[in-house]
């Protein structure tokens, strides 16, 4: 078969002696030389999606792990610069060799009338076939194509590196004038808000309850201690100032393991008493006011307005599980438990439901019978009402918060959107509430 000659001023040569030698084959082969060209388009277009697109704390992870493929793709994204400088070299390489091929098949089939549709079909094929086809596989498979591209691209990049250099050298140099650095990577590291939502949308790779618990420990910094500790009138301790006997009764009858005690009220804090000291005290011999006030551990005072996520570490650095809790002036605002907090990640793991079934009751009418003393943020952690936790800490505090006033029993309000009753109150406090917990808008 004789080749006929190229006309005139046509640039048949696009990348010099290649194509004169290509242009030597049979029709039939540059047909399965232009299929082998597109489908190099469509690897290098493929794997640089994948390899951009993977997912680098599970590839850390992988890397780390020892993982041959995971290693050698964390090393190649380590100079992001340099993979894409050697990828768009080898793409548009074998696209100019494509396109010249498809020059040339149509001067053999059609002569100069065929070019045109040559070209309109390469650039469909391309499209379909080496584009679009690879790229969408790769985002939704980035590892099944990134990790075999990794052995390929490892070598191939020492073997081009003077050019891949010199590639880079001009773009790097062309970003250095629009203040952008090449060696400056962008950091992997995330907000608290981004790093919730990465839990949020584990699905089942977390079971919920670990979910739930993440969550926690990531709105912690969120939460002050005063929002979650015992206030100063629901705190029970020990008085020196009280008779033997008194004493001797509420250290029998006494649930904790840590106990307050006082000199002649709350805010005259001694420290606080060990039960297991106790017992090796009554050990000795008979107990007295002057061996608790010595076995007692000093008391622990924190500011208020400290981070929950602050005060946990605190808690640990110290070796402290109870800690005061006061204002800026001294003054005892309240008490604060190690349990207290954890339970703020862990949800509720107490065994005494005596507490709860006082604040909360349930009525056969769907409704529910609440103390005034009531926790806000329990009651939204437990039943996951729309009630606002950035105010008030207590039931008592909204209600007279929202009527500027101690409202009398019988009273009927809408707070918050939720129908409430006052069932008992007094001159200072609201004591008990009807909570209806179908919200009306």
């Amino acid at each position: 078969m004789v080749r006929p000659a190229p006309p005139p001023g046509l640039k048949v040569s696009v990348i010099g002696r290649q194509v004169s030698v290509l242009s030597d084959l049979s029709t039939g082969a540059l047909f399965g030389v232009l299929t082998v060209l597109i489908m190099m388009s469509a690897f290098f277009s493929g794997s640089e999606t994948a390899l951009m697109t993977l997912n680098r704390y599970r590839l850390k992870h992988q890397a780390d792990a020892g993982h041959p493929a995971a290693l050698r793709a964390s090393a190649l994204l380590q100079r992001p610069d340099r993979l894409i400088g050697l990828i768009l070299l080898g793409n548009n390489l074998v696209n100019i060799l494509a396109s010249s091929l498809a020059t040339i098949i149509a001067l053999r089939l059609g002569g100069e009338a065929a070019i045109a549709v040559a070209a309109g079909l390469l650039t469909l094929v391309i499209l379909i076939f080496a584009e679009v086809t690879p790229k969408t596989l790769a985002a939704l498979h980035p590892e099944r194509l990134a990790f075999p591209a990794a052995f390929v691209y490892t070598p191939l990049l020492k073997l081009t590196y003077p050019m891949v250099w010199l590639v880079n050298f001009f773009a790097n140099g062309l970003l250095r004038l629009l203040g952008v650095s090449a060696e400056e990577t962008q950091g992997n590291a995330l907000s608290g808000e981004e790093l919730r939502t990465v839990v949020a949308e584990a699905g089942a790779l977390i079971p919920k309850k670990h979910k739930s618990m993440l969550i926690n420990i990531l709105d912690l910094e969120k939460s002050q201690v005063e929002e979650i500790m015992i206030p100063r009138n629901e705190i029970d301790g020990i008085d020196l100032q009280d008779p033997d006997e008194e004493i001797e009764r509420q250290l029998q009858n006494s649930p904790y393991t840590l106990v307050p005690v006082f000199d002649g009220g709350i805010d005259n804090i001694v420290g606080f008493l060990h039960m297991r000291k106790l017992v090796h005290a009554r050990a000795k011999g008979e107990l007295s006011k002057k061996m608790i006030r010595e076995i007692c551990d000093p008391p622990y005072y924190i500011p208020e307005g400290t981070p929950l996520n602050v005060q946990l570490i605190n808690f640990q650095r110290s070796r402290r599980r109870v800690a005061l809790v006061v204002d800026e002036y001294g003054d005892l605002l309240g008490l604060l438990t190690l349990v207290d907090l954890l339970e703020e990640i862990v949800g509720e793991f107490t065994t005494d439901p005596s507490d709860s079934e006082q604040e909360i009751q349930p009525q056969p009418d769907g409704s529910y019978l609440i103390a005034g003393s009531a926790n806000i943020r329990d009651l939204v952690r437990r039943k996951h009402w729309d009630l606002p936790i950035d105010g008030p800490r207590t039931i008592n505090g909204l209600i007279t918060e929202y009527m500027e006033a101690i409202p009398e029993p019988g009273t009927s309000l809408l707070l918050e959107g939720y129908h409430v009753e006052i069932l008992q109150s007094n001159e200072n406090s609201v004591k008990m509430i009807r909570f209806h917990p179908v919200k009306h808008r």
